[in-house]
């Protein structure tokens, strides 16, 4: 007796895909959409952030002017920013301008973001807008404006404080008031940007959170110390870092008003680098100049983001 053979089975193939091709085939596609989207953005940002700075730092280690062949000296430049004199005062009036800039610039913001976000102010969007509305003129034109609201013989400033009986004359060639009064521009611009971010993270803090509060008889700084600060630390941490740079980066309004002056009084690293780089053609020590301003910023935001990180885990434990 014979047995039938069994017929010989077919390799299984899958059915074929909607649209063709097979799945290795469509995640190639769908990567290579992602980087045509990403190309022209990498490409800008290649060309005028990553290839700048990375030409920056080997201009550091030579002596380029822009003419002629540069020569390598090694970390000359680098040693000329610790031990000259003018470098190092304007290291220090950058540090003076962000221990002042930056505090008075957060708690303004801050106080103003808690006034604007209570539901009992009336005409809310009205203030918000007025008080942004400072942030979106330029510094440089901002500055010019101060400039004459200053002026000693024609400003408006010196003509209320006259009318209130105080005289302080031309403010900003006086080497004890330049500095704070460049500050105070700088916060009159910013403050309103700040202030946004905080009213985004005010709206993110549950109501509930604040009916347990009052159920409990918290007052509004108990409110404010136990509910809100802890729930606005990531936020405040921001908000502080983000000053910080724009402090250490002063520039704009320094330029207009004071120039430097008077004698080096308000003279930050910025303003060293314009000169060294855009007027005395040393661009070697400009590019260095630039990365030590660049070390010492993300140092301190590290810093900072360390400091309040931890802050704010313990204040939410």
């Amino acid at each position: 007796m014979t047995t039938q053979q069994l017929p010989s089975r077919r390799p299984y193939r899958p059915p074929a895909r909607l649209g063709g091709g097979t799945p290795l085939n469509a995640s190639f596609r769908r990567r290579a959409t992602v980087v045509a989207f990403l190309a022209p953005a990498l490409i800008i940002l290649g060309a005028f952030v990553a290839w700048p700075m990375v030409s920056a730092l080997g201009l550091s280690f030579t002596d380029a002017s822009g003419f002629g062949d540069p020569n390598f000296v090694g970390l000359a430049n680098y040693l000329r920013v610790f031990t000259d004199p003018h470098i190092l005062r304007s290291i220090a009036n950058t540090g003076l301008y962000a221990v002042l800039f930056t505090p008075v610039a957060v708690v303004i913001a801050l106080v103003l973001a808690l006034i604007v976000n209570s539901p009992r102010l009336p005409f809310r969007g009205f203030f918000r807008s007025t008080l942004f509305l400072p942030f979106i003129v330029s510094l440089a034109v901002a500055a010019f404006a101060w400039s004459y609201l200053l002026d000693p013989q024609i400003g408006l400033v010196n003509y209320w404080l006259q009318g209130a009986g105080i005289r302080i004359g031309n403010v900003l060639q006086d080497p004890l008031l330049a500095m704070p009064t460049v500050v105070l521009v700088a916060v009159w611009k910013s403050f309103g940007f700040y202030m946004v971010i905080f009213l985004a993270g005010l709206q993110d803090i549950p109501g509930s959170l604040y009916e347990a509060a009052e159920l409990d008889g918290a007052g509004a700084w108990k409110r404010f110390t136990n509910v809100t600060f802890p729930m606005l630390s990531n936020t405040f941490a921001f908000v502080v870092i983000v000053a910080l740079i724009a402090a250490l980066q002063a520039f704009d309004q320094i330029y207009v008003l004071t120039g430097g002056g008077p004698y080096r009084s308000t003279e930050t690293i910025v303003m060293q680098v314009y000169q060294s780089g855009f007027k005395d053609l040393d661009l070697g020590f400009a590019s260095a100049l630039s990365y030590v301003l660049l070390i010492i910023t993300l140092l301190l935001s590290l810093v900072q983001f360390l400091f309040f990180g931890r802050r704010g885990e313990e204040l939410s434990e």
